[in-house]
């Protein structure tokens, strides 16, 4: 029959002895063989033996896995970040420490008055007239009395054709002063027939009057005079002296200079003089030192008049409070001085 199943070779008497010797030949084939015991490596004499307490490298070889990984697993490269910007903080400022007050300003040398053009006229050259305009001289001299009080004027009297000048002094209660410019600067207010004062005796006279250029205990003549200190040394010499519109002297013109230098002239205070009898004369001092007469502003015929004084000194300072800190630790101290 065609088309079916192929016909087996051996037949039923055969099948049976076929099982039986593959049965016997199957248990030797199952059973396994024991391996060979694997020979000793032998111990090399130089290679000391590792000690006991180290320790063994069993994460080396993992470690030399890393790059490969780390070389598969490459992140993109990153942008560059700039640099930060470090600033430097400012250097903290130094403690305040409690210093001490601030000196106070040196005190001045002199004080000043100012007096402006208009009001005020000097004495020397001055034109002098009469109440009714009639200019008879100019005033040469101002003579001053005890306390520095004026006493007398002096004038120049003009003649004719300058003959007959002479020097007639006048009381000062009979001066007026007009202290406009361009105008006779003194008025005498004379009465009816008021005449000057006597002028020095002749020659040969008992009288002891003095004439209207000497001094004596009881007068001076201011022009030409010298102003001393207290101790006798010289300050300057009087060349003017400044009147108000009440025939008051405001200020004497000194010229301070030496005499190897430029002309200096300075106004001295009227009040800051002290007239005082020395030598059976009447003198005019002015306690100016050096320092203080340089100090002084210059004196100028066209310009405001600056009249200088000495300062008065200046009180001493009260001496200084001990401060509160300086004086908390007393306390302490004596605290254990009683222990």
């Amino acid at each position: 029959m065609r088309g079916g199943f192929a016909r087996p070779v051996a037949t039923l008497p055969y099948a049976l002895p076929l099982l039986l010797l593959l049965m016997l030949s199957g248990c030797s084939l199952f059973r396994t063989a024991a391996p060979p015991p694997e020979p000793e490596a032998p111990i090399a004499a130089s290679e000391p033996e590792a000690p006991a307490s180290e320790p063994e490298a069993a994460s080396a070889p993992e470690m030399a896995s890393a790059p490969d990984e780390a070389a598969e697993a490459k992140p993109s490269p990153k942008k560059p970040r700039p640099a930060p910007i470090r600033r430097r903080r400012p250097a903290p400022p130094p403690p305040v420490t409690a210093s001490a007050p601030p000196a106070p300003a040196p005190a001045p040398l002199v004080t000043t008055r100012t007096f402006e053009r208009g009001t005020y006229r000097t004495l020397l050259d001055a034109e002098v007239q009469k109440t009714d305009g009639k200019v008879v001289g100019r005033a040469v001299d101002l003579v001053a009395g005890p306390g520095g009080k004026p006493a007398e004027v002096v004038v120049n009297l003009q003649g004719f054709m300058g003959v007959g000048d002479r020097k007639a002094t006048f009381p000062w209660n009979v001066v007026r002063v007009n202290p406009q410019p361009k105008t006779p600067a003194i008025t005498l207010a004379l009465a009816a027939g008021q005449q000057p004062l006597p002028d020095r005796a002749k020659s040969g006279s008992n009288s002891a009057q003095p004439g209207p250029g000497e001094p004596s205990p009881t007068r001076l003549p201011m022009l030409d005079a010298t102003v001393e200190r207290t101790n006798g040394a010289k300050v300057g010499r009087v060349v003017d002296v400044l009147l108000d519109a009440g025939a008051d002297p405001l200020a004497v013109v000194l010229d301070v200079s030496g005499t190897l230098e430029k002309r200096h002239m300075i106004a001295a205070d009227w009040s800051a003089l002290h007239f005082v009898a020395k030598n059976n004369e009447l003198t005019a001092q002015l306690d100016m030192s050096d320092q203080q007469v340089d100090a002084s502003p210059e004196y100028e015929n066209d310009q405001p008049v600056r009249a200088v004084a000495p300062a008065a000194p200046r009180p001493p300072a009260p001496p200084a409070v001990a401060s509160t800190t300086s004086a908390a630790p007393a306390p302490a101290a004596s605290a254990r001085g009683d222990k």
